[in-house]
């Protein structure tokens, strides 16, 4: 189905509920792009396991058009003191949900409960801070659907699919804020801030790096204390 082999679109079927595809890339590591950056395929995540937040969407919007839903996501954009995060939509009785590939404790799945994108996008606000507690998130795209990439083959690409964040960067946006709203934002609280530091995977230092891969290159694995 989609050009995924047998054993590919049985994880695909498995992930049959907005949560469980949520779930499952909870699971997968964090893709901290160590050797290069990436805009792995669906097929390359399950192959490599490991995502970032694009790479995460573009998973999601799979599983859930295995299970009748449009392979929609949204682009959210931040001012340059932050990267921008792209989220999976999908809409469940009317209203709109989401899920979101992050390694932080913030920006992660929303309910289907929110009666516009608008609405889902202004629920991610407040958490969307710097370190130093600027709010920084600016504006979205309407769902793109990821269907118009199919003739490109994008779900089973063995080579990085640039050309989706390519197109997000270029599609039109929507602005949350004002100038006047920009200059009276607050910053977060410490606490908030404290929060805002927690991750869920730990990025390896440089040392771990090259011992894993002194250990690919000679067929054993590495175990850290």
């Amino acid at each position: 189905m989609f050009g995924f082999t047998e054993k590919e679109a049985a994880v695909f079927k498995s992930l049959d509920t907005p949560w469980k595809i949520q779930e499952y890339l909870n699971k997968v590591p964090i893709n901290f792009e160590l050797d290069r950056e990436t805009s792995l395929s669906p097929r390359k995540l399950l192959q490599e396991n490991r995502a970032h937040c694009m790479e995460g969407a573009m998973f999601a919007a799979v599983a859930l058009r295995f299970h009748g839903h449009p392979p929609l996501i949204v682009d959210l954009t931040a001012t340059e003191d932050d990267d921008d995060h792209v989220i999976a939509v999908f809409k469940q009785d009317g209203h709109w949900g989401a899920i979101s590939k992050t390694n932080h404790g913030v920006l992660r799945y929303r309910e289907p409960i929110y009666r516009t994108i608008r609405e889902l996008v202004m629920s991610y606000f407040h958490e969307y801070t710097t370190p130093d507690g600027k709010k920084v998130l600016r504006s979205y795209c309407l769902p793109v659907n990821l269907a118009r990439f199919d003739k490109r083959g994008w779900m089973t690409a063995e080579e990085d699919v640039w050309y989706i964040p390519d197109y997000l960067v270029e599609v039109a946006h929507k602005e949350i804020l004002s100038d006047n709203q920009i200059k009276a934002l607050r910053r977060a609280d410490s606490i908030e801030r404290e929060v805002g530091k927690i991750v869920e995977w730990k990025k390896p230092e440089v040392e771990e790096v090259a011992a894993i891969d002194v250990a690919e290159g000679i067929g054993i694995t590495v175990e850290n204390d």
